[in-house]
């Protein structure tokens, strides 16, 4: 088994924010794999993801950001710092500022309202703020929305902030790879969300890449 006491450098630096649309199990499961490739993730929950993770998942979390780090620190067995979490007016995170957030920022599942937020950039919160920081410094800005159907409505912010530059990744999995379960349905998402990061992932092999074997 690896040895987490020993320091290594990160192989990259994540800003993940979980909010409160249907879809939970994607943003653990994306949280578990950047673990595993060992990047640093600074992740933000918003209330209502706490509320949904009780309800799709067996996860309890609790209820300040440092015992929320605690908590995922020890379920997917992080590094020390390599899981950090800030609250949603922790304005003096490194997510807020230009300066110190990571070049890369997943909100995942994303939910319309938080959606709605950063078209207009409101940012009233911690993750509004973090992506507005991305929009304002032209970094990545992956949004993961989960809702059915679609509004005119969201489909505008949508359209909006994909002509800013963000990428949408609805959380719709395929079915050309004969999902054997829920968990392989998941890990499709989160696998097309590792490849826009550039981050190696063995969820799910990239097309064609079986017909080569």
């Amino acid at each position: 088994m690896e040895d987490k006491s020993v320091t290594k450098p990160f192989h990259d630096r994540i800003t993940l924010a979980i909010t409160g649309a249907s879809g939970a199990q994607y943003g653990l499961r994306l949280l578990e794999c950047l673990v595993a490739a060992n990047c640093q993730i600074l992740v933000m929950i918003s209330k209502a993801a706490r509320v949904v993770i009780a309800t799709e998942t067996d996860e309890q979390l609790p209820g300040t950001a440092k015992e929320q780090e605690l908590y995922l620190s020890q379920r997917f067995n992080a590094a020390s710092g390599q899981v950090r979490v800030f609250g949603r007016e922790q304005w003096m995170a490194p997510v807020a500022s230009g300066s110190g957030a990571p070049s890369k920022m997943v909100v995942c599942p994303c939910s319309t309202s938080t959606l709605s937020a950063i078209a207009v950039g409101a940012s009233n919160n911690l993750i509004e703020r973090a992506a507005d920081v991305a929009l304002k410094e032209r970094r990545q800005l992956i949004l993961v929305p989960r809702e059915a159907p679609y509004s005119e409505i969201h489909l505008e912010h949508m359209l909006k902030l994909t002509r800013m530059g963000s990428v949408m990744i609805p959380a719709s999995p395929g079915f050309y790879n004969r999902p054997e379960s829920i968990e392989d349905m998941i890990d499709f998402v989160v696998a097309r969300i590792l490849n826009q990061l550039q981050i190696e992932q063995q969820l799910l092999p990239r097309w064609g890449e079986d017909s080569l074997s």
